[in-house]
């Protein structure tokens, strides 16, 4: 499906969810700032894939789709693919954890300024890569 509009929505509103990041990071909600970004990272790497040309499902982690399609991509993106699909592998597997917590884990005690400097790290790159590589689609 190659849908663009719908491509560029996913990439804007991923760029507005940085800023949305450093709101939480400011208030050092970690367990918040990890969470999120995993969503930034989904929206901006289905971005990619619907610009793409590449059926997007209704899944969290795409870094098996992005390895399976890796060439229909842009070949700008070709060195940046396992990073691409490492943040967005890394970021799922905390996705529900991040919101909810276990009986044995609460996140606000869990996750910590470190855990949330990389996910907010990933999720900054991510966009990055994916509105720089694809500049005559948005």
């Amino acid at each position: 499906m190659r849908n663009l509009d719908l491509a560029h929505d996913y990439l804007k509103r991923a760029r507005v969810r940085v800023g949305a990041l450093e709101v939480l990071y400011e208030g050092e909600s970690w367990a918040d700032v990890v969470r999120e970004s995993q969503e930034v990272v989904e929206l901006a790497l289905k971005a990619l894939l619907r610009a793409s040309g590449v059926d997007v499902p209704r899944v969290h982690d795409v870094a098996p789709i992005l390895h399976a399609e890796r060439a229909r991509l842009p070949g700008s993106l070709a060195p940046f693919v396992d990073e691409l699909a490492d943040a967005s592998r890394q970021l799922r597997r905390d996705r529900e954890l991040a919101f909810y917590g276990a009986e044995d884990l609460t996140p606000g005690e869990f996750y910590t300024q470190a855990d949330a400097d990389r996910a907010l790290a990933s999720a900054r790159r991510v966009v990055e890569l994916v509105s720089q590589h694809l500049p005559g689609t948005f």
